[in-house]
């Protein structure tokens, strides 16, 4: 069974990005996340969806 939900670690390291750099784009809305309980998460759609908006905006995530 494939994931659905990233830590931010998780999805920091999936963007080759900081964790804090991660928390930065949650709090901009930049990148999605959901609360299940009083635990963050990242949809790994999310994830993929903010990396194909980079590319197709040609802008630097880092």
């Amino acid at each position: 069974m494939n994931r659905v939900f990233l830590t931010a670690e998780e999805a920091a390291d999936a963007l080759h990005i900081s964790r804090s750099k991660v928390y930065d784009l949650l709090r901009n809305g930049d990148l999605v996340s959901i609360k299940i309980g009083r635990l963050r998460r990242v949809p790994v759609d999310a994830v993929q969806d903010f990396a194909r908006r980079l590319i197709e905006a040609g802008e630097d995530a880092a």
